[in-house]
């Protein structure tokens, strides 16, 4: 926290990742870095956020401690992944769906929802819980699945099947033809909960395949197929599972991360939100009381920024505190009036920095993240530092 000592200016720093080029702690860095080549006198407090997607681990880790445990795995392709567990001294065990699901392990061309599979996710949980965890927390986000954690299911004991009771191929398409579960859950006691930014239900206009359904490569007929598939899904877990909540299609939560989050549900866990857990987890609140300026970013700031996000959620109590927030991002989009009701007093872009679109901002936004991120940190004390 804080030193007792009067200094010049308190600045917070509580960015998110920028998908693709920066962890949340790097971001935070170079932005500290920048700010004391103009003002070395001021208090800089780091505090990297993660909602639940890619980073997840990461920042729990350097909030909470605990042991690192890699786990071997395989990512939506079944191609071998590398995984990781995080191990607290309570018996809570951390880890992020998208070191197996994640769209960034595919190329473009390789993104079709109706094939990936979120087993790799199963192995990365059944290793917390043969660790002895008593509570599995799973970051959702960042997903090139769409299969309602059917695969996930796999290596912890329950093996979908068709009607005459073979195993299905992996994939969303394939649970068009779910009849049966083969096997019960191998949780040995162990809680789930799944950690997520969005609170999609898993079926219909607002769920899983028709929101997040087209990023990860589904057209408009892919859509219809998979959502009809997780609707039969929805339909036997509810039948098959015994701690499965009624109405799972319709649930809060369950289509995070191409319906992961139902599958939490349907093995008797709970959703929460991602970001107020690791708001919780590094101490926000207390950072936010005593900040004079609080710093904030990720990769892309547009509208859904705004929604649910980690920029949202820390603007937000930032205004509440009267504290004024600066976003970086990689990109701008949101315009100034919307921005400025979610409590962002300004934003700056690298690609801006770098010349704009015209002059290829874009790619050098891309290649060299962490030099523009010092030189906006710079801006920024000169502009702030009193």
């Amino acid at each position: 926290m804080w030193p007792a000592t009067l200094l010049r200016m308190r600045v917070l720093l509580c960015p998110d990742k920028f998908a693709g080029t920066l962890s949340a702690p790097d971001v935070a860095a170079a932005v500290a870095d920048g700010w004391r080549d103009v003002a070395p006198g001021d208090d800089l407090l780091a505090r990297p956020l993660a909602d639940g997607g890619p980073g997840f681990v990461d920042v729990l880790a350097g909030a909470l401690g605990g042991r690192r445990v890699p786990v071997p795995t395989v990512d939506p392709l079944g191609r071998p992944a590398a995984g990781e567990i995080l191990l607290t001294d309570d018996g809570t065990a951390y880890l992020e769906s998208a070191q197996a699901c994640g769209l960034h392990l595919l190329t473009a061309a390789e993104r079709d929802p109706k094939a990936t599979t979120s087993y790799g996710l199963g192995l990365l949980v059944a290793a917390a819980v043969e660790a002895g965890a008593r509570t599995v927390v799973v970051g959702l986000g960042g997903s090139a699945t769409n299969d309602g954690g059917a695969g996930m299911l796999v290596p912890l004991g329950v093996t979908p099947l068709d009607g005459a009771g073979r195993a299905l191929p992996y994939g969303g398409a394939a649970l068009a033809e779910v009849a049966a579960l083969d096997g019960e859950p191998r949780l040995r006691g162990a809680t789930l909960v799944a950690a997520t930014d969005v609170d999609n239900p898993l079926l219909g206009l607002h769920g899983a395949s028709s929101v997040f359904g087209p990023q990860k490569g589904a057209g408009r007929a892919d859509v219809l197929l998979l959502d009809a598939a997780l609707t039969r899904w929805a339909e036997v877990l509810t039948e098959r599972l015994p701690g499965c909540p009624s109405g799972l299609g319709a649930l809060p939560g369950g289509g995070a991360a191409g319906g992961l989050g139902a599958a939490v549900l349907a093995l008797g866990g709970r959703c929460e939100s991602g970001i107020g857990l690791v708001t919780r987890a590094v101490g926000l609140d207390a950072a936010l009381d005593a900040a004079d300026l609080v710093i904030t970013g990720e990769g892309s700031f547009d509208h859904q920024s705004l929604r649910g996000k980690v920029v949202a959620g820390v603007a937000g109590a930032a205004r509440d505190r009267g504290v004024p927030c600066v976003v970086l991002a990689g990109r701008v989009s949101t315009g100034r009036r919307e921005a400025a009701a979610a409590g962002v007093t300004e934003a700056h872009s690298l690609v801006e920095h770098f010349g704009g679109e015209e002059h290829g901002g874009v790619d050098a936004a891309m290649a060299r993240p962490a030099e523009g991120l010092r030189a906006l940190g710079a801006r920024l004390a000169r502009q702030w530092s009193r």
